[in-house]
């Protein structure tokens, strides 16, 4: 055999271990430096932690919100609350006027 032959069949014997581990280091990579990798995961928690700030204030505007609608309820409808949005709504009230609501048995 000669010396270039000996080269020739050590190369093509390094060639498969060459490929798996270049193939080993990319995976290990990815799992590292990768979108779902260990790094990210720091992101992740402060991702979350911005995301239930939002979903508690989100859930203070919802409990709001189903207030008014019990309060704007067609059986017992709060007689403050209905002319209050009427008139906001007709755009009869002016942005600087406060409403001062008043029985009806007492006259002005």
């Amino acid at each position: 055999m000669t010396q270039r032959h000996k080269v020739r069949k050590s190369v093509n014997r390094a060639i498969g271990p060459t490929v798996a581990v270049i193939a080993v280091a990319a995976m290990i990579g990815y799992i590292i430096f990768g979108p779902t990798g260990l790094y990210a995961w720091g992101d992740y928690s402060q991702s979350v932690e911005k995301k239930r700030v939002v979903l508690t204030e989100l859930a203070k505007k919802q409990s709001e919100l189903q207030n008014r609608v019990n309060l704007l309820d067609r059986r017992r409808v709060d007689p403050d609350l209905a002319d209050e949005y009427v008139r906001e709504k007709l755009g009869v009230m002016h942005p600087d006027e406060i409403a001062i609501p008043m029985d009806g048995n007492e006259k002005p």
